[in-house]
C-alpha cells in the first residue's frame, strides 16, 4: 500500500473490487450467479465483519472467454477507486505512447565553439522522464522496491533502489565532455517549456530527478550514541543535518524531518531504536529545475568540463532561444521503453508517474497544458478499449480525489481490453502479484493463491474526527486470477465506507481484500479443475 493526502484524505494504493452473491450489511442488491460453496461462506463471513457494518461492497468476477458473470454485485454503481484509477490512466498512456516509445532528453549548445570551449550556454531541453536514469539496472530495465521511497513518509518499511540517482546526469555530463567541449563560457540551463506543471498533487514536472525528493536514511548505532544518517542525492546548496539518537533496543523509534522554506536546509531529528531496521525518510525539492541546473554543472565537473557561471542559483530560463534549429545536440539520455515505466508505477502504486502520464500523453500530442489529456482517456476508453468513458469520473492520474469514481463493470472492461492485445501478459505481469511483489508483497506470503492473483490494489481513508477513529472510504483490488485449467478470470473486490479504530484496521481491510482475492483464486481454481476433467481437458 501507499499513502498519500489531500484535503483531510489519504489515497493508498488502489485495487479493483469482487463482489459475492451475499453482500454485507447493506448489499442488498441481486447477486448473479455464484457457486454458494465453502469460499462463498468464507467471502460472506469476511463482508459481515463489524468494521463494515455501514460499508458497501462490490463484487464482479467474469469469466473472459466467454462473458460469464460468475460473481456480481453493486457490479455498474459508482464506488471511489484510489489507485484503481491508475488502471485507466496507465492504459490510454500506453496505448498513447506505445510500449516501446523512450524519452530521449537532449542537451544543445547555444553559441560559438572554439575548439574545446563553448562561448554561450548549454541547454537541456527536459521531456518528462520520470526517472533520468536513477532506477535504470544494467539490462535496461526500471528497479523498484514492493514499498518504494515516495511512500517513506507514510508506511514503515520503504527501501531504496541501490542504482545512483544521478545516473542519467552523469551520463549526459560525460557525452557532452566526449562531444569535445572541456569549458563552457556561459551557463546551464534547464528548458522546462515541454509543459506547465498542472495543480496536482504530487506535481509533475518536465525534469523529474529521484522523483523530485531527497533521500535521508537514519541507521541505529549503539544505544545513547548519534545515529547514522546517509542522503542522496547529494547537490548544492542542499544540506542535511541529524540529531537523531539510538536508544535502547525495544525502545521508540520516532523519527521528524523539516526543512527551510526553499527546501535546501533540511533536518531529521528523533530518536531510532537500536534494534530498529535503517529508517527512510524523504524531504522534498522544491524547485526541480535549479536543483537539475545544479546537479548538471555538478556532473560536468565530474566529467572534467567547466562552467564558469554560478553552480547554484536560480534556473535562468529567461536565456533560453526560441528554438534550437541550428544549435548541435551535444548530448542525449535516452530512457527505458515506456512500459518499463508503467510497470514501476503499477507495481508500487507510484503517483508522481501516474500524474506525469497525463502530461505524456499531452505532449505526445503536441499539447502544453496537462489536463489536455483527458480528451486522450476518453477516446481510448470509448474508440479503443470499447468502455463507456461515463463508467469513471477522473480528476487526476493516480486516485487522489475522494470525489473521483469507477464501477466494477468499467474496470473489469478495461482489464477485458488488455487479453485481447499483444502485451496482455507484460501488463498483467506489471501488477502486483499476490504475496510475490509490489503493493501485494506483503499479503497471502504462504496461502495457496500466492503468485496467482494479479491485481491493482489501491486505499483512501481519511480521519473521523467525531468518533476519534479512521474511515476508509476504499479499498479495492482489480485484476486477474489464474484458474485451475489455465484460464485467467477477471475480478473487481471494492469496499467503501468502512470503519476503523487505527492504522492496523486499515491494514486488517486491506488484508481483508486480498483474502477475498485469494478464497476467488481457490474456488476458480478447484471449479475449473472439475470442468477440464469433465470436458477431458488437461488441467493447469
Amino acid at each position: 500500500m501507499r499513502l498519500t493526502i489531500r484535503a483531510r484524505m489519504r489515497a493508498w494504493t488502489a485495487g479493483a473490487a469482487v463482489v459475492v452473491a451475499s453482500a454485507g450489511a447493506t448489499a442488498t442488491a441481486p447477486a448473479a450467479a455464484s457457486h454458494g460453496d465453502r469460499y462463498d461462506r468464507a467471502i460472506e463471513a469476511i463482508m459481515h465483519k463489524p468494521i463494515y457494518e455501514h460499508a458497501q461492497w462490490g463484487l464482479l468476477e467474469v469469466d473472459p472467454a466467454d462473458g460469464r458473470m460468475i460473481h456480481s454485485q453493486f457490479a455498474n454503481q459508482f464506488f471511489i477507486p484510489g489507485s484503481d484509477t491508475k488502471l485507466v490512466t496507465i492504459s490510454s498512456a500506453w496505448h498513447t505512447l506505445g510500449p516501446d516509445h523512450r524519452f530521449t532528453t537532449p542537451v544543445y549548445a547555444v553559441g560559438t565553439r572554439t575548439g574545446s570551449t563553448l562561448s554561450g550556454n548549454l541547454a537541456l531541453v527536459a521531456q518528462g522522464d520520470l526517472t533520468m536514469g536513477g532506477r535504470t539496472e544494467p539490462d535496461g530495465s526500471v528497479d523498484y522496491t514492493n514499498v518504494d521511497h515516495t511512500s517513506a513518509n507514510d508506511l514503515p518499511g520503504a527501501t531504496l533502489t541501490p542504482e545512483d540517482p544521478l545516473a542519467g546526469i552523469d551520463q549526459i555530463a560525460q557525452q557532452v565532455r566526449d562531444a569535445g567541449i572541456t569549458r563552457v563560457d556561459g551557463d546551464v540551463i534547464i528548458d522546462p517549456r515541454l509543459f506547465t506543471p498542472p495543480p496536482l498533487d504530487p506535481q509533475p514536472t518536465p525534469l523529474i530527478i529521484n522523483d523530485n525528493l531527497i533521500d535521508l536514511l537514519t541507521t541505529p548505532t549503539t544505544a545513547g550514541q548519534p545515529a547514522r544518517l546517509t542522503w542522496r542525492p547529494q547537490v548544492a546548496p542542499y544540506t542535511v543535518t541529524s540529531t537523531v539518537r539510538t536508544v535502547a533496543a525495544g525502545g521508540a523509534t520516532n523519527i521528524q524531518v523539516s526543512a527551510s522554506p526553499d527546501g535546501t536546509q533540511i533536518a531529521v531529528s528523533g530518536t531510532v531504536a537500536a534494534d530498529s531496521q535503517p529508517i527512510l525518510r524523504t524531504s522534498g525539492v522544491h524547485d526541480p529545475d535549479a536543483f537539475g541546473r545544479t546537479a548538471l554543472i555538478e556532473a560536468l565537473a565530474r566529467a572534467g568540463v567547466t562552467v564558469t557561471a554560478p553552480p547554484t542559483g536560480p534556473n535562468p530560463q529567461g536565456q533560453l532561444p526560441a528554438a534550437y534549429g541550428g544549435d548541435p545536440r551535444v548530448a542525449a539520455y535516452v530512457s527505458p521503453p515506456y512500459s518499463q515505466y508503467a510497470k514501476l508505477i503499477l507495481k508500487v502504486s507510484h503517483n508522481l508517474g501516474a500524474n506525469l502520464a497525463l502530461c505524456n500523453m499531452a505532449t505526445f500530442e503536441g499539447k502544453t497544458d496537462c489536463f489536455d489529456a483527458f480528451p486522450i482517456e476518453r477516446d481510448f476508453l470509448t474508440d479503443v478499449a470499447h468502455v463507456p468513458s461515463t463508467q469513471f469520473q477522473l480528476e487526476d492520474g493516480r486516485g487522489g480525489y475522494a470525489t473521483e469514481r469507477a464501477t466494477p463493470i468499467g474496470l473489469s472492461q478495461i482489464l477485458k481490453y488488455w487479453l485481447g492485445t499483444p502485451d496482455a501478459d507484460a501488463f498483467r505481469l506489471s501488477l502486483p502479484i499476490l504475496g510475490v511483489n509490489g503493493s501485494n508483497a506483503i499479503s497471502c506470503t504462504d496461502c495457496p493463491a500466492k503468485g496467482k492473483v494479479f491485481a491493482k490494489p489501491g486505499t483512501v481513508i481519511g480521519q473521523d474526527l467525531l468518533n476519534a477513529r479512521l474511515a476508509v472510504a476504499d479499498q479495492s483490488q482489480a485484476g486477474y486470477l489464474e484458474a485451475g485449467d489455465g484460464r485467467l478470470l477477471i475480478f473487481v473486490d471494492m469496499v467503501n465506507a468502512a470503519a476503523v479504530p487505527d492504522l492496523q484496521g486499515v491494514v486488517e481491510v486491506f488484508n481483508d481484500t486480498n483474502v477475498i482475492s485469494a478464497l476467488l483464486q481457490q474456488q476458480a481454481a478447484a471449479h475449473g479443475s472439475r470442468h477440464a476433467w469433465k470436458q477431458g481437458l488437461k488441467t493447469g
